[in-house]
């Protein structure tokens, strides 16, 4: 599956930080991850961290598939709001998904500072602006109850949007705690470090088959060459669906710009993340370098030539909607790119085992939040391995 299209921004600014060798040889380790995007990083890091041999298997170059294509917002936020999320999985299991993606922030904070990536990490408060007056008691409802689990957010009226930007909208909630990051930077700090602690890394590696068996699983490549392991983690995002039978949720496409550096970005208060609850989906962003960017117009296509069709289209879309909130801001286009991404009805992550292959978790981060997901699955995933009891791994698990 093509994950994205051509050109998305971070692979082209970063170009290839660093440069891994195929698979050669057979080899043995306690587990095998498969997938070298953000997700697969995370999980390859922690379990290295704890000591546990692992071996990472890409069939691309490292990040180059759909993390290249993320557009790096870190928010809490699931994609279904709190008091849906509620009715259909249960008041205390949805507020500790809100939570655990809350501190999931903090934890890549953290994570980021002390091994030194340095990958765009910047703290930023998060706008969810409500598109018509209809959704504000909605939006009162969702604050009361974020309010009540310890979210710190605020409701705006649109007196208080019209006072911090140029546009307005019936209303907003306001949250202090978002941010953002270079998706395809942090993926390489973290698997360089995770190589300082025994990760063996190989890139350019396509695994074409997996034969569990009664002590664990071996993973063959094209090439021929075979990986013995205890476990494997499938943390290929959407190209993992083909093990889960139907489990995996659905997929759709969406598309992004850069700007050019705009100079001066007035008018645009704490360089907040903007997203809306229109259809299509929009959001917004800046970059330390002064960029803009712009994403969403999702549609329900994913074969690669008629998503990427639609990218000249879509961008001019996105840059009309940017200026009609922003019109004094000049945004000249730079790169834009199409990319493919997974929802799930309930709006969370897919996380452990699935029947549909033994002696493998997947890390399956669907929906807007597939970083802090990815936080989230490593956790789980590492403190499965290890024996240790986990809590929240029901909340994420297949079958719920």
């Amino acid at each position: 599956m093509e994950l994205t299209s051509d050109y998305p921004f971070w692979s082209i600014r970063n170009g290839l930080p660093a440069n891994y060798p195929s698979l050669d040889r057979d080899l043995q380790c306690d587990v095998v991850v498969i997938g070298g995007g953000i997700t697969g990083a995370l999980v390859a890091f922690h379990l290295a961290e704890a000591g546990v041999q692992t071996v990472l298997l890409d069939k691309r170059d490292i990040g180059t598939g759909s993390t290249s294509a993320s557009t790096g917002l870190l928010q809490y936020e699931v994609d279904v709001p709190l008091r849906m999320l509620a009715k259909r999985i249960g008041f205390k299991a949805a507020a500790r998904s809100y939570q655990l993606c809350d501190e999931a922030i903090d934890k890549l904070c953290r994570l980021a500072g002390k091994l030194k990536i340095e990958c765009g990490f910047e703290r930023r408060p998060s706008l969810f602006l409500a598109s018509e007056a209809e959704e504000i008691a909605g939006l009162r409802e969702e604050l009361r109850l974020r309010r009540s689990i310890g979210l710190d957010l605020d409701f705006w009226s649109e007196a208080d949007i019209e006072r911090h930007f140029p546009f307005s909208r019936p209303a907003a909630l306001f949250s202090q705690h978002a941010a953002q990051v270079d998706p395809h930077q942090l993926t390489h700090g973290l698997l360089a470090a995770a190589a300082r602690r025994g990760l063996q890394l190989f890139d350019r590696t396509r695994a074409t088959r997996f034969q569990p068996n009664r002590t664990g699983i071996t993973v063959t490549t094209e090439e021929g060459f075979m990986v013995k392991a205890r476990r494997a983690v499938m943390a290929a995002g959407f190209e993992s669906m083909t093990y889960v039978r139907g489990e995996g949720g659905t997929l759709k496409s969406t598309y992004a710009l850069i700007s050019e550096p705009a100079g001066q970005i007035k008018g645009w208060f704490r360089r907040s993340l903007i997203w809306e609850s229109s259809l299509p989906y929009l959001y917004l962003r800046t970059t330390s370098d002064q960029r803009i960017i712009v994403g969403g117009e999702d549609v329900d296509l994913v074969r690669a030539p008629a998503r990427d069709a639609l990218i000249c289209r879509k961008a001019a879309i996105l840059r009309r909607k940017f200026h009609a909130l922003f019109p004094d801001i000049k945004l000249e286009m730079a790169y834009a790119w199409a990319g493919t991404f997974g929802e799930t009805k309930d709006g969370l992550a897919y996380i452990g085992e699935n029947r549909g292959m033994p002696h493998a978790y997947f890390a399956l981060g669907y929906g807007g939040n597939g970083i802090t997901y990815s936080i989230i699955a490593a956790e789980i995933i590492r403190d499965s391995f290890l024996g240790r009891s986990n809590p929240d791994a029901r909340i994420f698990r297949f079958g719920r």
